[in-house]
């Protein structure tokens, strides 16, 4: 059920709280053998009783977000037994809401990496195929969504981590504005593209949660004074005479079956939403540009994940491996806490900060994100959102460490949703369509601080195409 159906029953006591949490609580070990999708399930239901629409809702969390005396891994070894002494400002807002946690979701190692395969306790399967990744970084949360065990999750997103688990599993991902949500108390990333996202069953429930998490927040200086407006009252204005544009080349870059067949569903959702009076244009991007996406990103991460995890040494917090010196002991616990990618992340990180190297690597990429950017908003004061395909179907599981390098064959398709977090957009996936019984998405991306407006869009978008509440058995064979 969505937000709007439970919040139904518990109001005509059809339910109460403690029942719901019980059952969803069941749900959530039941399914955990197949998928995989928990690090942590909650034992009791903890609430505080509140007026808003969250109030007893369950949900997840993604467990890169701190939340005191829970256990916080990270999905890694090195934070396997961390249990932080704060909360979050994103856990402590759905608290004092009513929204009852469930429990802490799998991500990739450290958030690094888009396939939920990653993380310590092992790899998160989707529940629309099994032998298919859920994406990532998000894996635990999006999966926790799609299988039905609870009506939204807490997600991050720093390339495409909640809008791309959101296409390949069925669901709805929006990650809003740099600084809308706070991210006081998510374990940082790289700070200059990390977002808190949110999945739900359909826009209007992101709307909902959205207008309870949002909001300035003095532990957080990247965040943005208040609105004065309810996402959920925007979503349900009428939309006139808003034109959309999407980049050719990306269009052009499908190479693959899968992936031809999800650009020939996109155009016949385009040409649905054309004659539902949305204006569509084609425009050209610069290819090379385009091509730079994935490389720029990878880049820039890297070299703040390693500034960002430098504190990870054993002797602060998390696990501690032994040695005789402090040098060996914090030697020890990186290379036993650490998986082969995190570690390669964090060495060519290292490689890309050296002085020698700044100039043409870290600071050519800052260029290049900048030049993006650039171009994005010069097409936004035009256009009031960007559509493309939010990718192809979710790829067959793989462990192999060659899955994390760079290939010629996604660099552009696949990985546009990056350009989100560049310009720090609002942007937003959606289900629309089916390609070997696998669920893909549609990704709608607006101007900074145009919230109100990317989520009315997306409404009006989901109505038009018409698959909402995604559920498995619904998916039909394109």
């Amino acid at each position: 059920m969505n937000i709007t159906e439970i919040r139904e029953k518990l109001d005509k006591k059809e339910i109460s709280i403690e029942e719901l949490y019980e059952k969803t609580k069941e749900h959530a070990k039941k399914s955990q053998e197949k998928l995989n999708a928990f690090v942590t399930i909650t034992e009791k239901c903890e609430h505080i009783e509140s007026n808003s629409p969250l109030n007893g809702i369950p949900y997840s969390l993604k467990d890169n977000i701190s939340t005191k005396g829970i256990l916080t891994t990270g999905s890694s070894n090195i934070l396997k037994n961390y249990v932080p002494i704060y909360d979050s400002t994103v856990y402590k807002k759905l608290k004092e809401s009513g929204a009852v946690l469930i429990g802490k979701t799998v991500l990739d190692e450290l958030a690094m990496g888009g396939s939920g395969v990653t993380g310590h306790t092992g790899i998160v399967k989707n529940p629309w195929d099994q032998s298919r990744i859920a994406g990532g970084s998000s894996a635990g949360s999006a999966v926790s969504v799609s299988e039905g065990i609870v009506p939204f999750s807490i997600g991050s997103d720093t390339g495409d981590s909640v809008r791309k688990p959101a296409s390949y599993c069925g669901v709805v991902g929006f990650k809003p504005t740099y600084g809308r949500i706070s991210r006081f108390g998510l374990f940082p990333f790289a700070s200059s593209l990390d977002h808190i996202g949110i999945f739900a069953k359909n826009v209007q429930d992101v709307a909902l949660v959205t207008d309870i998490v949002k909001g300035f927040d003095e532990h957080d200086m990247t965040t943005l004074p208040d609105e004065e407006i309810k996402y959920i009252d925007e979503i349900k204005k009428e939309m006139k005479g808003k034109t959309l544009f999407y980049i050719k080349e990306i269009i052009e870059s499908a190479s693959t079956e899968e992936s031809k067949e999800v650009i020939k569903i996109f155009k016949e959702q385009i040409t649905k939403l054309k004659d539902n009076g949305i204006k569509i244009e084609e425009v050209s991007f610069n290819k090379q540009l385009l091509e730079s996406l994935y490389p720029t990103y990878f880049i820039i991460s890297c070299a703040e994940a390693t500034s960002n995890n430098s504190n990870l040494t054993g002797f602060i917090f998390g696990n501690r491996e032994k040695g005789n010196t402090p040098k060996e002991v914090m030697i020890n616990t990186r290379t036993n806490g650490f998986s082969e990618m995190i570690k390669r992340r964090f060495i060519i990180g290292s490689y890309i900060l050296e002085r020698e190297n700044q100039e043409k690597l870290f600071l050519n990429a800052k260029r290049v994100r900048r030049i993006v950017v650039e171009k994005l908003n010069e097409l936004f004061k035009k256009y009031d959102g960007l559509i493309l395909p939010a990718g192809s179907i979710a790829p067959k599981i793989n462990t192999n460490e060659e899955a994390d390098r760079l290939g010629e064959d996604y660099l552009i398709l696949e990985n546009h949703l990056v350009m989100g977090n560049f310009g720090g957009y609002p942007s937003i996936t959606m289900p629309m369509g089916y390609v070997k019984n696998m669920p893909v998405g549609i990704n709608l991306t607006c101007a900074a601080k145009e919230d109100a407006l990317c989520l009315n869009i997306a409404s009006q978008i989901e109505k038009i195409i018409g698959i909402k509440d995604n559920k498995k058995g619904d998916e039909k064979d394109v």
